[in-house]
């Protein structure tokens, strides 16, 4: 499902979309109301989802986290939407044990989320790059 920033006049097709504006039944083409965004990071787009498409997705009022997960360790790092407007970032590692997604009301841990995962080996990585 496409996600769209009017702001921007762009799409972009999260990994993971939530959203709970009614006004996103308008149409099924693309969702324009998300309040979490979930991506999962490659080598191939870290860069893009961490820059210009986290900037982009700052444009829409109704986003309240902005999810990133790590695929060569256990780390997902959250940024939440202040009161103030200002984007605030909580990192979540194997020794906080558990995460949660305020936007939700949803806790769990990290160990749940990277059940059953092959983390990439970060040399292979490096070597590729």
């Amino acid at each position: 499902m496409k996600a769209r920033i009017e702001a921007r006049n762009r799409f972009f097709y999260p990994d993971v979309m939530v959203t709970c504006d009614g006004r996103d039944r308008e149409t099924s083409d693309y969702k324009r109301f998300p309040k979490l965004i979930v991506e999962v990071l490659s080598e191939s787009t870290e860069a893009f989802d961490r820059g210009d498409k986290f900037l982009d997705y700052q444009a829409l009022d109704s986003l309240e986290e902005y999810v990133l997960i790590n695929t060569r360790h256990q780390r997902v790092e959250c940024f939440r939407c202040n009161e103030a407007g200002l984007w605030v970032l909580q990192y979540y590692t194997p020794e906080t044990t558990t995460f949660s997604l305020k936007s939700l009301d949803f806790s769990d841990t990290l160990a749940a989320l990277y059940e059953d995962v092959v983390l990439a080996r970060a040399d292979a990585v490096d070597a590729i790059a």
